[in-house]
């Protein structure tokens, strides 16, 4: 949700991080992701930028690192987006089956427009549908980036990091937009219908009692 300069700003530690942990060990690479991210932090901070996308991207940084000092293996830098994935791909394509897609609802909370979409057919195929979408993108970057894991291709997993992340997220984030319009123009639609429906009712109730 942090746009186009937060898709940039989570990828730039990741590109600091793979090149100095191949030239200078997993400490050196560390300690320069962690620089990064705390540079990134000040200047969105000074920028007066939204906090909360900021400090999450320090702290998710931070956590990475973490992981992969413990292990005392670079790719575990890698690891928390892994099953991160895995865990998202599986929250959304357990929405689908059960019909509640999670992009509905998070479009329903964020927007202040509730629950509304549930009741119309169209809204609610079009979330469908864009949330498998969200499900399949998710499976897929768990899938790919976790044989690099298993492989120990540190490098191809900074690779495989950034190209699905810019390029599908931007695609999905296109995806939903549309989806969010068929759902809006729907909802529309049926509250247009209604008054008309509601008119013809009450038009049919004078001309008997007229008769």
């Amino acid at each position: 949700m942090g746009g186009v300069s937060g898709l940039i700003y989570s990828s730039l530690p990741v590109v600091v991080f793979v090149p100095i942990s191949s030239l200078f060990g997993l400490l050196s690479a560390i300690v320069s992701a962690l620089l990064v991210a705390t540079g990134i932090l000040i200047w969105r901070l000074a920028r007066r930028e939204t906090a909360q996308p900021a400090i999450s991207g320090f702290f998710g940084v931070g956590i990475c690192a973490l992981i992969a000092y413990l292990m005392g293996e670079s790719k575990g830098y890698f690891l928390l987006g892994i099953w991160t994935s895995l865990f998202w791909a599986v929250v959304f394509g357990v929405s689908v089956l059960i019909r509640r897609p999670v992009v509905g609802y998070v479009w329903g909370w964020t927007g202040g427009h509730g629950q509304r979409w549930r009741t119309v057919r169209r809204a609610t195929r079009a979330f469908d549908l864009i949330t498998l979408v969200w499900a399949v993108l998710f499976a897929a970057r768990f899938v790919v980036q976790n044989q690099l894991y298993d492989a120990d291709q540190t490098g191809w997993l900074g690779v495989a990091r950034i190209a699905m992340g810019w390029p599908l997220t931007a695609l999905a984030a296109l995806g939903t937009y549309f989806a969010i319009k068929v759902a809006q123009t729907a909802i529309r639609d049926v509250d247009r219908a209604q008054p008309d429906a509601v008119e013809a009712d009450t038009s049919g109730a004078e001309s008997v009692r007229g008769d």
